[in-house]
């Protein structure tokens, strides 16, 4: 079979061959209508492009880092298959590395995307520093998921966890809830910190101060869940609801309440954070506050190639939603 060229892609989409290569090489914009009809042609003919090639031409390695936290994590999921749908359509390709909620396997891992010569990265959570990440990453284009910095040459999308933390645990004080204990997640991690805060106002809103002995901490995982609950009912503390910091512990402490014979939601309800596609599905169904992840994800791809294309993004915060589902009781239309 003879070598598809990009005179015969021009020829059949009608175009001229200078459009042809700039949709393949995706450098430069170009009309909607021209795009399709040189993919469509490429589509037809078989045409694979040699990225080896391409990369030796541009001066670049056609490859976007992506550095994660902890492989295998709903949310860290959902965003890294954000990210992959928003890249599918151009010709970059993702590379992966986990930096397991470790600042030096962290470190280690941006160090190897670099040495890669990607060009260009999504940095997804994590615990380096700023300098760090500038001494790493020497002028590479970044944008920053699931956090935000205060240097305004980082573009970050970031979710409004303090709006999140006050909706969950406002849904439970319209339910009549008034002992409220939250697993709060890692003690240093800004999620938890602002999720706390949120809970906080909530609180201070109606009055309440908030008890320290309700607040447990937790490290995000199912078995800080069960810690959590379990150190509770040890201490003989009275609450009737959970706010849990994210959908993981939500099953850890369901799974604890069970344990202990208290049903949810009839004797302590439960709330999360996340919405996880298995939130709906454990008994009862969970209400949680769902934080749209996957397109977090995509809009990192779309900033990123926006970045390597000389156009602009500013930073963006996010807005999740409460999804109520059967694991709240309503107190306040409870008999007496």
């Amino acid at each position: 079979m003879n070598k598809v060229t990009i005179d015969d892609i021009a020829k059949v989409a009608g175009v001229s061959k200078s459009t042809v290569s700039r949709v393949l090489h995706g450098k430069v914009a170009v009309h909607p209508d021209k795009k399709n009809a040189v993919l469509t042609a490429t589509r037809r003919l078989g045409f694979k492009p040699n990225i080896v090639a391409q990369s030796l031409a541009s001066g670049r390695s056609m490859t976007i880092g992506v550095l994660t936290q902890n492989m295998g994590s709903p949310f860290y999921d959902a965003i890294a298959q954000g990210v992959i749908a928003g890249l599918a359509s151009s010709n970059y390709s993702p590379i992966f590395a986990d930096g397991q909620w470790q600042i030096p396997k962290e470190l280690s891992a941006l160090q190897s995307l670099v040495g890669r010569r990607v060009d260009g990265l999504v940095l997804i959570g994590g615990g380096i520093s700023s300098q760090q990440i500038d001494d790493t990453c020497d002028g590479l284009p970044i944008v920053i998921v699931a956090r935000t910095f205060a240097e305004s040459h980082y573009r970050c999308i970031s979710m409004d966890n303090i709006a999140g933390g006050y909706a969950a645990t406002r849904h439970l004080l319209d339910r009549g809830h008034r002992k409220i204990a939250i697993v709060r997640g890692l003690p240093t991690h800004a999620d938890a910190i602002e999720r706390y805060q949120g809970y906080v106002r909530a609180l201070e809103e109606l009055g309440m101060v908030p008890d320290p002995r309700l607040v447990v901490e937790s490290d995000f995982s199912p078995e800080s869940g069960i810690t959590a609950v379990n150190e509770l009912v040890k201490r003989g503390e009275r609450f009737s609801a959970i706010f849990a910091a994210n959908d993981l512990t939500a099953f850890g402490a369901r799974l604890a309440l069970d344990q202990h014979r208290l049903r949810v939601p009839d004797d302590v309800s439960l709330i999360g954070f996340d919405d996880q596609l298995e939130s709906a599905y454990i008994t009862p169904p969970l209400t949680t506050y769902r934080q749209p992840a996957r397109e977090m994800g995509q809009y990192a791809a779309d900033a990123i190639l926006k970045l390597l294309q000389g156009e602009e993004f500013s930073s963006l915060q996010v807005h999740g939603e409460l999804v109520i589902r059967h694991s709240v009781r309503d107190l306040s239309t409870a008999s007496v």
